[in-house]
């Protein structure tokens, strides 16, 4: 919908030969950007997390220096149960920064506050629906007011 290249396998693919092809496309092609989607991933499944944290190897193998951010992606209805998840993938992989999204619902996105204070980690951005624009950089004022709104 917004026109980026998508680079992907066959399904059943190894996902880090999927990254690791997609960092090479990304320095052949000279994007500047490249966006990782790891789809999903709950904190709870072992086998998910060793691989998200192999994924974090390859990318830096492949890039020099390189991931440059690492934006863990939270659904604002989670609740509580996202500070745990926050824990557990910032002891993966270095969280760098939270998105919040479905903040567009009755849900408020609290929790985002114990964790970025907790983990000493920015939220970056706030979804507020599904199209490219409603991303937005996070307004800690606009947020507060919205939670005791």
């Amino acid at each position: 919908r917004i026109g980026a290249d998508v680079i992907a396998h066959q399904a059943g693919a190894d996902p880090s030969a999927v990254v690791f092809d997609a960092c090479k496309a990304a320095l052949a092609r000279q994007t500047g950007r490249l966006l990782v989607d790891t789809a999903g991933r709950l904190h709870t499944k072992s086998n998910l997390m060793e691989e998200l944290k192999k994924i974090h190897r390859i990318i830096a193998r492949a890039v020099p220096g390189a991931p440059h951010e690492t934006l863990l992606v939270l659904d604002a209805t989670t609740g509580l149960n996202a500070v745990a998840q926050a824990r557990e993938f910032h002891q993966a992989v270095a969280i760098s920064g939270i998105v919040v999204t479905k903040l567009d619902g009755t849900a408020k996105g609290g929790a985002v506050v114990g964790i970025a204070r907790e983990l000493q980690i920015p939220v970056c951005y706030v979804g507020v629906g599904e199209s490219p624009e409603d991303l937005q950089p996070f307004n800690p004022q606009e947020f507060a007011a919205a939670l005791f709104s």
